[in-house]
C-alpha cells in the first residue's frame, strides 16, 4: 500500500508595511482607544491582546473577548494560540472598566499572574497589561505588577 503523506508549509506574511514601535504604556493607551468603539468604553468590559515582534513592534491586535458590565471570559489558550501563528515575541493585554475604577480586581491580577507565567514556559513575554477608561489608564508594568 502506497501512502502520500501531505507535507506541511509555514509562510509568514503581513500586509502592514509600517509597524508602530511601542515605547510606552501611554502610546498603547493612545493607539488602543483608536481600536476601541468609545460607546462601548462604559457599557461592557471587553479584552484586546497586542501581539509585538522582537523590537516591539505592532504585529496585530486581536479582540479577544467581549462580556457584561463587570467580566468578560478570558481564554489564554486563544491568545497563545494566535500569538504562534503571527510570530509573536511579546504580548500586551488591554481591557477595559466600564465602572471608570482603574484598580485591578483580583481576577484581574490573576489573569496577569497566569499569562506571565505561561509566557515564560513559551518564551512570549507579557510586557504590560492596560485597564482602561475614557479618561485614564492603569498599567501593570508601570505600577510594578508584573
Amino acid at each position: 500500500m502506497n501512502q502520500t503523506l501531505n507535507e506541511i508549509q509555514v509562510s509568514y506574511s503581513t500586509p502592514q508595511t509600517t509597524k508602530p514601535q511601542i515605547k510606552s504604556s501611554l502610546q498603547v493607551y493612545e493607539m488602543v482607544k483608536k481600536h476601541w468603539n468609545p460607546n462601548h468604553l462604559e457599557l461592557h468590559e471587553e479584552f484586546k491582546v497586542i501581539f509585538l515582534n522582537q523590537g516591539n513592534r505592532v504585529l496585530g491586535i486581536y479582540d479577544l473577548a467581549k462580556g457584561g458590565i463587570s467580566q468578560c471570559t478570558v481564554d489564554v489558550r486563544l491568545i497563545f494560540s494566535i500569538a504562534l501563528k503571527v510570530n509573536s515575541s511579546g504580548i500586551m493585554l488591554v481591557h477595559n472598566h466600564p465602572s471608570g475604577n482603574l484598580t485591578p480586581s483580583a481576577p484581574d491580577t490573576a489573569i496577569t499572574k497566569n499569562i506571565r507565567e505561561i509566557g515564560v514556559l513559551m518564551n512570549i513575554k507579557l510586557l504590560d497589561h492596560l485597564i482602561i477608561t475614557k479618561e485614564n489608564y492603569y498599567s501593570f508594568a508601570d505600577h510594578g505588577d508584573l
